[in-house]
C-alpha cells in the first residue's frame, strides 16, 4: 500500500521561516543606513547636470553669442539649466575668467552634501 504525502511537516516549515529570519537580520541593517549615500548621489546627479549645462552653453555662446546665457560666476551656471536650479542646492560663487574651465562647487543645504563641477565663463 502507498502512501500520499501532501504538504509539508511543521518542521520543514518552521526551519524555512528561520531561515529567512536570519537573512532578515542580516539584510535589513545594511538597507536602512542608505540615506546618505542616496543624498550624495542626488548631489552628484546635480553637479553633473551643471557641468553639461555649463559645457552646452559655452558652445552654443561660442557659435552665436545672442543665445544662451553669460556665465562670468559659478552661480551664473544655474540659469543655463533648463527650469533652473532646485532650491535646494546652492552653488558656491567664485569668479570665471572668459574661455576657462573653473572647478565649481554645489552644495544640498538641508544635509550639506557637496559636489563640484566645471563651469566654464562665457561673456
Amino acid at each position: 500500500m502507498k502512501l500520499l504525502h501532501a504538504g509539508f511537516t511543521l518542521i520543514e516549515l518552521v526551519i524555512v521561516i528561520l531561515i529567512l529570519g536570519i537573512l532578515a537580520a542580516v539584510a535589513v541593517p545594511q538597507f536602512v543606513d542608505i540615506a546618505p549615500e542616496a543624498q550624495q548621489a542626488a548631489t552628484d546627479g546635480v553637479a553633473g547636470a551643471l557641468n553639461s549645462a555649463s559645457a552646452i552653453n559655452y558652445g552654443v555662446r561660442k557659435t552665436n553669442p545672442a543665445k544662451g546665457v553669460a556665465v562670468v560666476n559659478c552661480t551664473g551656471v544655474a540659469a543655463a539649466l533648463q527650469g533652473g536650479l532646485d532650491p535646494a542646492y546652492a552653488i558656491t560663487p567664485g569668479a570665471i575668467a572668459a574661455d576657462a574651465a573653473v572647478p565649481c562647487t554645489v552644495t544640498r543645504t538641508a544635509t550639506g552634501e557637496t559636489a563640484t563641477f566645471t563651469g566654464i565663463g562665457i561673456p
